[in-house]
């Protein structure tokens, strides 16, 4: 699942959009690029930008206090194309460094993950919209999903996923037209309202569908500066991308989860979060969600015979 190549996008504050490329030219050991807006060029050539974002509060910390900042406090870095066993840890670190130059989030920021769009076809990008659709709950209380934030990465539309799977598209154009089906504006322009989904395909529509020229987007993180959580999203969404590619079909219907820190974890082990390596993902994935996670219906239940949940007096087996 760590194989695809992706892009992520980290907003953030506290730090000048000036002072965060000099951080990063000094951690890369690049060079500035002070015509490109703050552009690092690393030494493999490779871009590091940071950009503008209109919809990030500006802020800073003053005199232990968080007050209000200039727009040039409004910090979007956006990420060369990456690959996971290479650049991890560089993104990591560079993650470590911003928040120590004093860079940090608060509930108008977020993190975009762009995943490779010359990997997918008709069948994989379908299984994309269901597999979201079915755990679109499960994801949006797991991640906490900033309610300031929710406008710029709904839920998916229902208009949406029902066309899906109504109307079975099996070309690029077809999904195309669904996708598109209620935003009726240019749909070459950079800011079309679909955009503003979980799963965003704009993006991959904007481009050649099926190259190197598009990406899946997936819009559903709050901005943080810390590398853990920013690894664990990172494989979330090259997971989630995997089991897309992998499928020959994928349901769009919303499992029952009386557990759902147990529904999380056996979902992440399914699509490949298993052993000591994604260990501290699966508590950063699970951290918020109600239950147990080692635990399908509580150390003190078991199912009786006719597959009901009984108590469990002589500390019977886990249901795992």
């Amino acid at each position: 699942m760590l194989n695809s190549k992706f892009g992520i996008e980290i907003e953030f504050t506290g730090i000048t959009r000036t002072r965060a490329a000099e951080v990063a030219k000094e951690h890369l050991n690049g060079r500035i690029d002070y015509r490109g807006y703050n552009h690092v060029v690393a030494p493999d050539g490779r871009v590091w930008k940071f950009v503008s974002d209109g919809s990030i509060t500006c802020q800073k910390k003053s005199g232990g206090r968080i007050i209000s900042a200039s727009d040039d406090h409004a910090v979007e870095l956006v990420s060369p194309i990456l690959s996971y066993h290479s650049d991890i840890k560089v993104l990591q670190e560079l993650v470590r460094k911003l928040r120590r130059a004093g860079g940090f989030t608060n509930n108008t920021c977020g993190i975009h993950i762009h995943l490779n769009g010359a990997d997918h076809t008709p069948r994989s990008i379908r299984n994309f919209v269901n597999i979201i659709a079915s755990k679109n709950d499960l994801l949006y209380k797991a991640l906490q999903v900033a309610p300031e934030r929710q406008r710029y990465c709904k839920k998916l539309d229902e208009y949406l996923v029902t066309e899906m799977n109504r109307r079975n598209p099996t070309t690029f154009p077809q999904i195309k037209n669904i996708w598109y089906g209620n935003f009726q504006s240019n749909q070459t322009y950079r800011y079309n309202a679909s955009r503003y989904y979980f799963l965003n395909l704009h993006s991959f529509f904007r481009g050649t569908p099926g190259t190197g020229a598009s990406t899946v987007e997936l819009r559903g993180f709050n901005g943080v500066l810390h590398a853990g959580k920013v690894r664990a999203f990172i494989c979330l969404a090259l997971a989630l991308n995997a089991q897309a590619l992998s499928q020959t079909s994928a349901s769009s219907r919303k499992s029952q989860a009386e557990n759902e820190k147990f529904a999380m974890r056996v979902y992440l082990n399914r699509i490949g979060f298993i052993g000591d390596d994604f260990k501290s993902c699966r508590e950063h994935l699970y951290k918020h969600l109600d239950g147990n996670a080692a635990w399908r219906y509580g150390r003190d239940l078991r199912k009786d015979n006719n597959n009901q949940p009984t108590t469990n007096l002589n500390g019977g087996q886990a249901n795992a």
